[in-house]
């Protein structure tokens, strides 16, 4: 059965797409993937939509804008599926099907017993218009509506990546996007799963905010600051790293305020710390210590990062590319194999990963 995932990430950089031959439970076959950037004109609207989202926050009516960004994710996202089936000699007709992340606008997880919400733009009926093909969408909110976190939720796919690579469980697996979460597999195939803080977002919009760039590349600024001690603390004094998971963050949980006055130098240094901090922390509370960590996500190429990890955890890290992964489109895959466990009738949420009450699945399709 041939899938194709499809993923946006909230650092707006483009739509990473990847075919993928499963039946929702074995890997069978990886075929070509990409990622189809966005143009500075696409990421305008984008990155609209979510400061709108920001200031709307479910109050009266839904921004315009959410209509505006949805016709562009239709068409970047429809372009990256027909250029993978072109690289395939497919036609997207003769797909089994899309898995269509959307894009995450909003996310407010369960607390204090209020019920979570959580929003991801995207047309599921336009884009399998357009394609002729059957699509799997909207991933999160069933398991949101039943009490979950709604995220994460791949790691049943970390699972299946790993059991295809023969890897000794347990196991630990790093995604640093955005926001850093980490996948535990346990010796039994048992996951456990949660958001463990800040990711590549805060160090991104830090170096963006001071240079114009869009991120420090290999951790080169990074390396030459030191951790402002004071701010870094007062990053950790917030609750949500002391809370027991499963647990999970928006990208806006975390402002820049405590590192706005520091060197770029300084400031970047303090935010690659505390990501791999909450990383090391995250990893304390597992149930048992994995024998490795893997890193995926864009942050796996910032080798600041990846050797504060590794110095914090005491464990071996190791990049996804060493293991044969693929690592910039393990989430598009990731939302191919839920496709597939979807229309398989599979659940894809555990109490171990989103705290949602029985395994569960969730999606809506649009044939």
């Amino acid at each position: 059965m041939k899938w194709v995932g499809l993923m946006s990430g909230t650092s707006l950089d483009g739509v990473d797409a990847a075919l993928l031959e499963s039946d929702g439970e074995t890997l069978i076959r990886f075929g070509p993937g990409l990622e189809r950037p966005y143009t500075v004109d696409e990421r305008k609207v984008l990155q609209a939509a979510v400061d709108a989202a920001l200031q709307w926050r479910w109050q009266g009516e839904a921004p315009g804008v959410f209509a505006d960004a949805e016709a562009v994710l239709t068409t970047t996202h429809a372009e990256a599926v027909e250029a993978v089936c072109a690289k395939a000699g497919l036609a997207p007709s003769e797909l089994d099907g899309v898995g269509f992340h959307g894009q995450t606008v909003l996310h407010q997880a369960p607390r204090d017993g209020v019920a979570g919400r959580t929003l991801q733009i995207g047309d599921g009926q336009a884009l399998s218009r357009r394609l002729g093909c059957r699509v799997v969408f909207d991933f999160r909110s069933a398991d949101v509506a039943a009490g979950g976190q709604g995220a994460p939720l791949v790691p049943v796919y970390h699972r299946a990546l790993a059991e295809w690579s023969g890897l000794e469980r347990p196991l630990g697996v790093i995604n640093i996007g955005g926001v850093a979460n980490i996948t535990h597999i346990a010796a039994d195939g048992t996951l456990t799963a949660f958001d463990t803080g800040p990711g590549n977002g805060l160090i991104d919009a830090f170096i963006e905010a001071h240079t114009g760039e869009d991120m420090d590349k290999d951790g080169e600024i990074a390396a030459r600051g030191r951790i402002h001690e004071a701010a870094f603390a007062e990053f950790l004094s917030n609750p949500y790293f002391a809370a027991p998971g499963p647990k999970s963050l928006d990208r806006w949980d975390f402002s820049l305020d405590a590192v706005r006055n520091l060197s770029l130098e300084d400031g970047a240094a303090t935010l690659t710390g505390l990501t791999a901090k909450t990383i090391a922390l995250g990893v304390a509370a597992l149930p048992d210590a994995p024998e490795r960590l893997v890193l995926c996500g864009g942050g796996r190429r910032n080798k600041t990062l990846a050797e504060l990890v590794s110095a914090a955890t005491g464990l071996k890290v190791y990049c996804a590319e060493a293991l044969g992964w693929r690592g910039d489109l393990v989430e598009a895959e990731a939302f191919a194999f839920l496709a597939a466990r979807v229309m398989a009738g599979l659940p894809y949420t555990w109490p171990g990963t989103t705290g949602v009450a029985t395994p569960m699945g969730g999606g809506r399709v649009v044939e």
